[in-house]
């Protein structure tokens, strides 16, 4: 449970590869937002609802199907049941081949219901914008994606990380696009500095703090 005045943050799991949507929210006011909707939008919409909440954007740290696949249906589910449609918030515009591929890579895992998304705005190293009472920034970390991007809220101590810093390893990068060196050095460049405390939400499986991975992850040795 979160300490009084922080945002709550519920991990939810989506799609075949167990992709960790994160649902954001401030207890007080019921406002919100989501962090890479890979997929089951009906879903997430539905626990949106139980939450009463109003989802105010939808933020995407790259242009993987897992994590960006359920974006586009699941703002049209809630431009249904809310007064405004949340803003989508890209990576980079340098993912914008993977947004809109989305279809292109279901199918190669024989997945649907998955479509490809533009973002109404691409992110920049460094920019910072407000949500939730939070002034969020955004760090370019390449190497999984050319574009991804993870976003730091310095207020929580918590870093939506994507697919590039998880527990005990680091994102793939055995694509055309992937460069692992430039993955791990955009980690050391941009992650590590936020301090040992921070929280990191990886796109996959438990989080795990800065401090640990500095001083466990075989990657960053």
């Amino acid at each position: 449970m979160n300490d009084t005045g922080r945002l709550t943050t519920e991990r939810f799991p989506v799609t075949p590869f167990h992709q960790n949507c994160s649902l954001v929210w401030d207890p007080a006011t019921r406002q919100a937002f989501i962090v890479d909707p890979g997929g089951d939008a009906a879903a997430l919409h539905a626990r949106v609802g139980e939450e009463g909440l109003t989802v105010s954007a939808l933020l995407l740290t790259h242009g993987h199907l897992d994590h960006a696949g359920g974006a586009a249906e699941l703002r049209t589910l809630l431009s249904e049941t809310q007064e405004k449609p949340p803003e989508i918030i890209g990576p980079t515009i340098r993912d914008e081949f993977l947004l809109q591929s989305i279809e292109e890579q279901a199918q190669h895992f024989g997945l649907t219901g998955l479509h490809s998304v533009s973002p109404d705005r691409f992110t920049t190293d460094g920019e910072t914008f407000d949500l939730l009472g939070r002034s969020y920034k955004v760090l370019h970390v390449p190497g999984h994606t050319p574009g991804h991007v993870v976003f730091y809220d310095a207020k929580d101590q918590i870093v939506f990380a994507g697919d590039t810093l998880f527990r005990g390893t680091i994102g793939r990068t055995d694509f055309s696009y992937g460069d692992s060196r430039e993955l791990i050095t955009a980690i050391r460049e941009k992650l590590l500095p936020l301090g040992d405390d921070v929280v990191v939400v990886p796109g996959h499986g438990a989080p795990t703090k800065i401090g640990i991975e500095r001083a466990t992850n075989q990657f960053l040795q």
